[in-house]
């Protein structure tokens, strides 16, 4: 990879995001990005605990404003206390 390349996101099918209605399905898309940083673990653009924890706290704050971008409503009902107490519980999970 060059200078000028960066990685890519994880490989999971747009649609099976779109689907996701329950906590086990998003457990699903976390295990699909998983494994495809097993089997691409330099292809990540961002491959470490760090900086993938970084983004993930950028993409979380812009999420409203991509959201308005897209020209869609952000949903009120989602149930952010139970993602982040899994993020939580997932730093000492064994």
């Amino acid at each position: 990879m060059s200078a000028h390349e960066t990685g890519r996101f994880a490989a999971v099918p747009q649609d099976d995001v779109q689907a996701v209605t329950s906590a086990t399905e998003v457990a699903e898309v976390v295990e699909r990005m998983l494994h495809d940083l097993r089997a691409h673990p330099t292809a990540w653009e961002n491959g470490t605990l760090e900086r993938f924890l970084d983004s993930l706290a950028r993409c979380l704050k812009a999420q409203p404003q991509l959201y308005a971008n897209l020209g869609r409503q952000y949903p009120a009902a989602a149930e952010w206390r139970l993602f982040a107490e899994a993020l939580i519980a997932a730093s000492g999970y064994e």
